[in-house]
C-alpha cells in the first residue's frame, strides 16, 4: 500500500529540512509512501529543499489559492491510496508517527485519523494549553463527533474521492469533510501515538487573523455557533485566569508569561467574534486577506518570541544501525 504525505507549503524553509528527514526516517514496513509537495508561491527556498529530498513538486497560483483548494491539488497530482497531510512547520516525533496515523485507516476502522499536536517550550503558553486540550494522551479510535485537523492527519483516497474539500472555506476545511464523512456513517479517529511538533511562530496578528478566517468557515460548519460580545469577555477572563494559574503552579515563571498569555487570548477571542460575526458573502479583497497568507518581510518578523527550534536528530551523530 502507498501513502501519500501531501505537504502545503507557503514560505517554510525554516522547518521543511527538518520534517524532511524525518519523514525519510520512517520504519512503515510494508506501506510505502511518496512525498508531495503543493506550493503556493514561496519566495525562500522551500521548493529547493523539496527537491533536494526528492519530492514531488506541484504549484498552485495566488490568485487560485484556497485551503481545500490546494489539497485537492495535492491529492490529485499524489498516487496514494492514503492521503496523509501535514503542515510544512510540523516535525514528527518519533520514527513511527506515519504508520501509527496510517494503521487504523489501513484496518479500515475510520476513514479519516488525526494525530497529537504538541508544543515546545518556545510555543505561545496558551497555545500549548490549546494543543493539550484538543489533543490529549489518550486516542479514541473512533471518536465521537467531527473535529480533525490536517496539521497531521491521514484519509482515504477513497473516502477524498466520493467527497472532496470544500474549496471556499477560509479554514477547517478538515471539519468541514470530517462532518460530511460522518453524516454518511464513516467513522473519525484520533491517534495519540502519531505526534507531531507544531511550530506556529506567529505575530499577534497573524494569530487574531488565523482565529478570524476559521471562526468564519465556523459559520458555514456550524451556524449555530454565535458568539456573544459577553462571551467574549467572559472567554478571555476565564482563559486568562486558568493560564496564569497553570503557569504559576507548573512552571513557576508567571512573570515571564502573564503578558503573553493576555496577548495571545485577547488575540483570540476577538479574531473569533471578528469572524464569528463577518459576513458569509466575502468580497475578493477579503477572500484573498483570509484565504492567502501575507509574505511581507514585516509580518513574519515575530519580535515576541526567537525560538530555539525543534529539529530533526542529526544523523551523523546517530549508531549505524539507528540511521
Amino acid at each position: 500500500m502507498l501513502a501519500s504525505i501531501v505537504i502545503r507549503t507557503l514560505n517554510e524553509a525554516e522547518y521543511l529540512d527538518d520534517l524532511l528527514k524525518m519523514i525519510a526516517r520512517q520504519q512503515t514496513g510494508e506501506l510505502a509512501h511518496e512525498v508531495v509537495l503543493i506550493d503556493s508561491g514561496s519566495t525562500d527556498d522551500t521548493v529547493a529543499i523539496a527537491r533536494r529530498h526528492g519530492c514531488r513538486v506541484t504549484t498552485i497560483s495566488k490568485q487560485e489559492f484556497s485551503f481545500g483548494r490546494s489539497l485537492n491539488r495535492g491529492c490529485d497530482f499524489a498516487k496514494g491510496e492514503i492521503l496523509v497531510f501535514i503542515s510544512g512547520h510540523c516535525i514528527p516525533v518519533d520514527d513511527h508517527w506515519l504508520l501509527n496515523l496510517c494503521r487504523p485507516v489501513m484496518e479500515g476502522k475510520i476513514a479519516y485519523s488525526y494525530g497529537r499536536q504538541v508544543g515546545d517550550d518556545d510555543s505561545y503558553f496558551s497555545e500549548r494549553r490549546i494543543f493539550a486540550k484538543y489533543y490529549p494522551e489518550t486516542s479514541a479510535v473512533p471518536q465521537e463527533g467531527f473535529f480533525c485537523n490536517n496539521a497531521n492527519s491521514a484519509l482515504s483516497r477513497a473516502a477524498w474521492e466520493r467527497h472532496r474539500f470544500d474549496e471556499e472555506l477560509t479554514g477547517l476545511e478538515d471539519m468541514a469533510l470530517a462532518k460530511v464523512l460522518v453524516n454518511e456513517g464513516e467513522k473519525v479517529g484520533y491517534v495519540a501515538e502519531a505526534s507531531v511538533f507544531h511550530h506556529h511562530n506567529e505575530t499577534w496578528a497573524k494569530v487574531r487573523r488565523r482565529f478570524e478566517r476559521e471562526a468564519l468557515a465556523l459559520q458555514l460548519i456550524m451556524p449555530e455557533v454565535q458568539l456573544r460580545r459577553r462571551d467574549v469577555c467572559r472567554y478571555i477572563f476565564s482563559s486568562v485566569r486558568m493560564d496564569m494559574r497553570s503557569a504559576l503552579r507548573h512552571h513557576r515563571s508567571l512573570r515571564r508569561h502573564w503578558y503573553e498569555i493576555l496577548r495571545y487570548r485577547i488575540a483570540q477571542y476577538v479574531g473569533s467574534y471578528a469572524g464569528n460575526h463577518g459576513h458569509r458573502r466575502l468580497s475578493q479583497s477579503s477572500k484573498d486577506r483570509f484565504f492567502y497568507p501575507s509574505v511581507n518581510e514585516s509580518d513574519s518578523d515575530n519580535v515576541w518570541l526567537k525560538p530555539n527550534r525543534r529539529t530533526a536528530p542529526d544523523e551523523s551523530k546517530q549508531p549505524a544501525g539507528e540511521r
